[in-house]
């Protein structure tokens, strides 16, 4: 099905220029090339936002396995009030026992892929208990994703705190 789709985007996009290119039309080997491309992109964008819907479930769930798994060893990033982390200091963070999550989800999510490295941005959403506290938060998300031998990982990512006066309703 995403294939399908990617196929019309392409094709909607693309086609007027194809169209265009009267001296020089695209054999029939190049324009099956470049929709073989344009699939490739919108498989590799979906399983980005899968892993951005994962790592929100894991986070609700204060699991850290997701992240020993997805985030590489040299991980490097910045919570919501600034604070550093690596990536054992990250999954420390996740499983808190001080952070109980009522609910935790991520949501407008956007990729953009450059060949091996992907930029994905979403809004996390959490409303839950925190150091014994009622806390409803909004954060805007960056994580930037390199492809290895061994699927996406990500190597950075800066969470920002949302005031509540730009928070969209839960």
């Amino acid at each position: 099905m995403n294939k399908i789709v990617a196929l019309l985007i392409f094709e909607m996009a693309f086609g007027p220029v194809w169209q265009e290119q009267v001296d020089r039309p695209l054999t029939p080997e190049q324009r099956q090339e470049m929709i073989n491309q344009a699939a490739q992109a919108e498989i590799q964008r979906q399983e980005i936002i899968n892993l951005e819907m994962e790592a929100a479930h894991a986070i609700q769930q204060n699991n850290g396995t997701f992240f020993r798994r997805v985030y590489s060893d040299d991980f490097s990033g910045t919570l919501s009030h600034g604070q550093p982390v690596n990536k054992t200091s990250f999954i420390e963070a996740v499983q808190t026992p001080s952070a109980k999550y009522a609910s935790f989800g991520a949501s407008d999510i956007s990729v953009r892929t450059y060949q091996e490295t992907a930029v994905a941005t979403c809004l996390w959403s959490a409303r839950g208990i925190f150091k014994g506290q009622s806390v409803t938060s909004q954060m805007r998300v960056i994580h930037v994703y390199i492809n290895g031998p061994r699927g996406w990982h990500v190597v950075a990512s800066q969470i920002t705190l949302l005031p509540p006066d730009v928070q969209q309703p839960l």
